[in-house]
């Protein structure tokens, strides 16, 4: 929660403040929670005791505080297909050649590369309205490429 405050007043003079906890911004949390994940610690649980321990033997001895995000497994490679994880892998998926960002193919395609097809449909174009019942039309070829992962 954050603490937001409103003045109030004559042209903004702070005679009277308003304040109230609100939530940060869906982006915010978001970035908060994904650092969370990246510096996420995977832990065992010791045999006959409540309490859990680091899985790497190097860090043990550094203790495990309330705000840390901790994990028994390691999360699956989305990249590959894995049945049994239930995880389908990105080949064969459909990508945006020209985005940045999380549908772009440099990131869902995990540096594998990406086929290109061109698409050749049919299409009615150049539509006109003849009075009194009927239209006229051209047919005219619409060429759409599809990138998909490879």
């Amino acid at each position: 929660m954050e603490l937001r405050c409103r003045c109030h007043g004559v042209s903004g003079s702070c005679e009277l403040k308003t304040c109230w906890r609100t939530l940060p911004a869906f982006r915010q949390v978001g970035a908060f929670l994904k650092r969370k994940y990246e510096q996420s610690i995977q832990v065992s649980p010791r045999p006959r005791s409540r309490r859990l321990r680091r899985r790497n033997k190097v860090k043990r001895k550094v203790p495990l505080l309330k705000e840390d995000l901790v994990h028994l497994h390691r999360s699956p490679n989305f990249c590959l297909a894995d049945w049994k994880a239930g995880v389908p892998g990105t080949s064969g998926r459909a990508c945006n050649r020209t985005s940045h960002g999380p549908d772009g193919c440099r990131l869902l395609c995990c540096g594998r590369g990406y086929d290109t097809q061109l698409h050749i449909t049919a299409e009615r174009c150049h539509c006109k309205f003849h009075w009194c019942c009927y239209v006229t039309c051209r047919e005219c070829e619409k060429r759409t490429e599809l990138y998909t992962c490879k």
